[in-house]
Order: C-alpha cells, then sequence, then structure tokens
C-alpha cells in the first residue's frame, strides 16, 4: 500500500480539533510535561513482519463501554467535515497540505475506530483508532506525521470561519509495544483552551492510537492495547 503522508495526519489532528468543546481545561487536568522524546521503541526494520489484520478483525477489539466502566457512552460515527483549512506558521504541517488538519483517519486500509464521552465529574472525551498494515509502512507514516505536528511549538489552523491557536509539546512515551509516539495539544478559540493528549503505539503489524483528555487518555491507554493485541 502506498501511504500517503498528508492523509495520514488527518487522524491524529481530527481528533483534537472535534474535541475542543467536549474537552475544557479543568484544573483537576493534567498540566503539560517537559518535553522529552515522542518516539521510542526498537525500529521496523529491524523486526520481523506480521501478517496484517482485517478491518473486521481490529473491530472486535475495540473498547467498549463494558471495557472502559460506568459513565461511559459511545459516540455514533459523524460524517467527515470538508470545510476549507489553511495551516499558517507551520511550514512541516503546510507541505503536507492543508488537509492535514481536518477531520479524517490515518490512510492505511486496515482500520477501525471508536469514540467515546465520559461524564464522570465533568464532560471529557477519549477516541481510540486500530491500525494494521507492514510494520514499517506504520513506522513511517505514523513518525511523519508526529514529528511535523511537534516540530511547530505554535501554529494557527484556519477551518472554514473558524481560527484555532495550537500549540504542540512532544510528551514521555510509556514502555508499551515495539515503537510510541506521544504529544499534548492546547488549542485555543473562542477564549477557551483544550488540552488533549494523543498517544500512538505500535505493536508489530498494529497500531494503536489513543487520543483525548490527558488523563482518560492514560487510564485506558494500557487497556486498549492489552485487548487490541491479544490473540495475535
Amino acid at each position: 500500500m502506498r501511504v500517503r503522508v498528508a492523509t495520514t495526519a488527518l487522524g491524529l489532528t481530527a481528533v483534537a480539533l472535534l474535541a475542543l468543546p467536549a474537552c475544557s481545561t479543568h484544573p483537576s487536568e493534567a498540566k503539560p510535561a517537559s518535553p522529552s522524546s515522542a518516539h521510542t521503541g526498537t525500529p521496523a526494520a529491524a523486526q520481523p513482519s506480521k501478517a496484517p489484520l482485517s478491518s473486521a478483525a481490529l473491530e472486535t477489539r475495540l473498547l467498549d463501554e463494558s471495557d472502559l466502566g460506568t459513565g461511559y457512552t459511545r459516540k455514533p460515527e459523524t460524517p467527515a467535515q470538508h470545510d476549507d483549512v489553511t495551516v499558517l506558521g507551520c511550514p512541516a504541517l503546510s507541505k503536507l497540505g492543508a488537509d492535514a488538519a481536518t477531520g479524517g483517519s490515518l490512510d492505511f486500509p486496515r482500520q477501525a475506530k471508536a469514540a467515546f464521552t465520559y461524564s464522570g465529574g465533568s464532560d471529557s472525551e477519549i477516541s481510540e483508532e486500530l491500525y494494521s498494515d507492514t510494520p514499517a509502512k506504520l513506522s513511517d507514516g505514523t513518525g511523519r506525521i508526529f514529528d511535523a505536528m511537534t516540530g511547530c511549538p505554535a501554529y494557527q489552523v484556519l477551518s472554514g470561519s473558524s481560527a484555532i491557536d495550537v500549540t504542540a509539546q512532544k510528551t514521555a512515551s510509556p514502555r508499551l509495544g515495539d515503537e510510541q509516539w506521544s504529544q499534548l495539544l492546547t488549542f485555543s478559540a473562542g477564549g477557551q483552551d483544550s488540552v488533549v493528549k494523543q498517544t500512538a503505539i505500535r505493536d508489530g503489524s498494529l497500531l494503536l492510537v489513543v487520543s483525548g483528555a490527558p488523563a482518560l487518555v492514560d487510564q485506558h491507554l494500557g487497556k486498549a492495547l492489552a485487548k487490541a493485541s491479544a490473540a495475535r
């Protein structure tokens, strides 16, 4: 499969943009961590390739309400948005194309995803995306996107009539799977700020991306990887 990097960026940024109204920063939420490597692990080229999983198989490995616990409700899938988008102040993202900052998914044909709202204390959201391809393609595509997004400390996204200020910061990655990437994004629009954490874990031919409120991502990341990588 030919990985189109411009499209690969879509899923990572889209979750944060869509989460802006629901993930307003609260005093109890995690604050930005000190910058550190967003990517750790063993290069894919040094590992044996495993057969990719089908989209149907990935669907069965997504977390559901029973895995997450009380207070979580799965969100129905919404149609893709097609507003005109411009990225200002970040040449790396601009080079990937304007669509790199809007809704979509990573450009791997085998995929499954789910999003949930959490009403335990304050409304927040968490989303999970699963992809499968050769380890080398997953590693290359994901690494390029995280590098582009965290390569600019601050930039602006113009989506339709909305202007969103974005700051991106690399964060420490958990020692899970074969490779890991993690970043903290702060979105500012209409006088409100939203902090979204995004962590990607590659485990062989499987890629897991969990995004949302920082505390929820930290709480459910290990559980999501365990279910996604079970019985492989």
